[in-house]
């Protein structure tokens, strides 16, 4: 469920897990999309004949798939809803501990890790993880960072 707040609450959000969203499907129409708008074509995103021989046995998101879709995820746990301008300021910590599936259902988990006072609003520093079902292990371990300006 969507928690709504307003810019001057996020420093009050320090520290809170804010759990998981809902699932999004990442299937092989998703991954040839990702895969044309960004050039990378490796057989092991698209080729489904060629990725079922090998090492994932299917064929498997791109790892910067993965990590574009913590925006409509994340969409999903937080709205600041006096914000005028929200901005993806960047990132600190990415990894890609295993491979999502195609098929896949992820889902987001994050807590609200800095707060810091900016001109004009905040910045969010967070610690998300993205899960997919059926893999034991986190598929994307990130900390973005947001700005929020009221």
């Amino acid at each position: 469920m969507t928690r709504t707040v307003t810019v001057s609450e996020l420093p009050g959000l320090v520290g809170q897990d804010l759990g998981y969203s809902t699932s999004l499907t990442v299937d092989q129409k998703r991954i040839d999309l990702f895969a044309e708008a960004t050039g990378d074509r490796q057989w092991i995103h698209v080729d489904p004949v060629a990725a079922a021989a090998g090492p994932f046995g299917t064929t498997i998101a791109h790892g910067y798939l993965t990590l574009s879709l913590v925006i409509p995820l994340w969409g999903d746990l937080l709205d600041v809803q006096d914000a005028t301008t929200k901005v993806n300021y960047g990132l600190d910590k990415v990894r890609f501990p295993a491979p999502v599936p195609v098929d896949a259902e992820i889902r987001l988990h994050a807590r609200i890790a800095e707060v810091t006072e900016i001109a004009g609003g905040v910045q969010l520093v967070l610690n998300v993880t993205i899960h997919a079902d059926g893999v034991d292990k986190p598929v994307c371990v990130a900390q973005p960072v947001f700005r929020y300006y009221h």
